[in-house]
């Protein structure tokens, strides 16, 4: 693999950042039964129902309500209706296993340096009701830190960085997603991408020195404020828990029961009525409110392949697997780059512009074990 400088974009230039990118000649795409015909530009698309746009603040509650049961279901049908059967293999058809489908992606990635983009909830842990105890297993964490060794990679979380990046598996003291994952080597993109930093120097060499870069300070103070607010304002509701994750407030609704999410919900909008400059967003199991800046988890997939020196380049091989609304932004980034793939992890067929599937986060580790294998026997970049 050939290391790379790393070119990090004045601040100042941060929220504009307009990447341009050359499509390559060819992309690999997955494996269908009947193939599908080439698109402009010598990659294939897939046929997929438009993705319905994230409710934003404004909404009438009984959409809010409507969209966090369809993409939070409250518990898992025993049996399946054959139409429902039948839908959900269509949608493998057009968003086959990744595991299944290994040795075409090995293929479509020769010759091109990988990087990889890894959502942490949903996706390297499960969902459990306490947020504060989705640990890894020690077999994911090993997964991780193999794949590190060999591939640039970035955990892309809307969890503050810091409780990523410090806290222990085995439980008590509980910092944030570096707690969670305890990995050196690796790029942190907390809250929704906008609180990034790389890997030390002495621990990273693909770069030198440490990428940081937090598009969002001047919101701080009123991250606070309305985290304090919120805290009081949903007390009286079991099961809500509020996290402050530096850059964004979440208002996880995992144990609250479904007869109370409208409740919630209007408490939180009620909030964000007197802060114009936050919005209101959601994910899986968990309402997020965040600065009205345009950035996302996309976003940050673009700073962080230009930070590597890879924004122009064709012969880069971006690799994200998420399992959120949150990560479709990297997904929908992909795919318009023509570049690399989206890997959705999900149980229940969902409208994504992701490519691959995956079931759960130990299918994730499966494919992350099996590429940093691949890449100890055949070489880096599977040339």
């Amino acid at each position: 693999m050939t290391n790379q400088n790393v070119v990090v974009p004045d601040a100042k230039q941060g929220i504009d950042i307009t990447i341009a990118m050359a499509l390559p000649k060819s992309l690999f795409s997955p494996v269908v039964p009947k193939p599908l015909p080439a698109a402009p530009g010598g990659y294939f698309t897939i046929t997929r129902k438009r993705f319905s746009k994230k409710t934003e603040t404004g909404g009438k509650i009984s959409s809010w309500v409507d969209s966090m049961r369809d993409s939070s279901p409250t518990r898992v049908k025993s049996t399946t209706s054959l139409l429902e059967t039948e839908e959900k293999n269509s949608w493998i058809v057009n968003h086959p296993s990744a595991l299944n489908m290994f040795e075409q992606i090995v293929k479509g990635s020769k010759g091109k340096q990988i990087v990889m983009f890894l959502d942490y909830d949903g996706t390297l842990s499960p969902i459990v009701e306490d947020p504060d105890r989705a640990f890894m297993t020690n077999e994911m964490r090993e997964a991780v830190r193999d794949v590190a060794r060999y591939f640039p990679t970035a955990i892309v979380t809307g969890r503050c960085r810091n409780k990523v990046a410090l806290a222990a598996a085995s439980a008590v003291v509980i910092l944030k997603v570096y707690s969670f994952v305890r990995l050196a080597g690796l790029y942190y993109a907390g809250s929704h991408g906008m609180d990034i930093e790389g890997p030390s120097k002495n621990n990273c060499k693909y770069k030198k020195g440490g990428v940081l870069f937090q598009p969002a300070s001047e919101f701080l103070p009123m991250i606070d404020e309305v985290y304090n607010i919120l805290l009081e304002r949903t007390k009286s509701i079991p099961g809500a828990k509020v996290e402050n994750n530096k850059f964004c407030v979440s208002v996880h609704f995992r144990c609250v029961e479904e007869k109370m999410w409208a409740i919630l919900v209007e408490q939180v909008r009620s909030v964000l009525n007197d802060y114009p400059k936050l919005r209101l967003t959601q994910g899986r199991k968990v309402l997020e409110i965040r600065p009205t800046i345009k950035w996302d988890k996309g976003k940050a997939l673009e700073f962080l392949l230009e930070s590597l020196g890879y924004a122009n380049s064709t012969d880069v091989f971006p690799v994200y697997i998420g399992d959120d609304r949150t990560d479709e932004d990297a997904f929908k980034v992909l795919r318009n780059r023509g570049q690399g793939l989206g890997i959705l992890v999900s149980e229940v067929p969902k409208e994504t512009n992701a490519s691959y599937s995956l079931q759960e986060p130990k299918e994730a580790s499966s494919l992350v074990q099996q590429a940093s294998c691949y890449t100890f026997i055949c070489g880096n970049n599977y040339s």
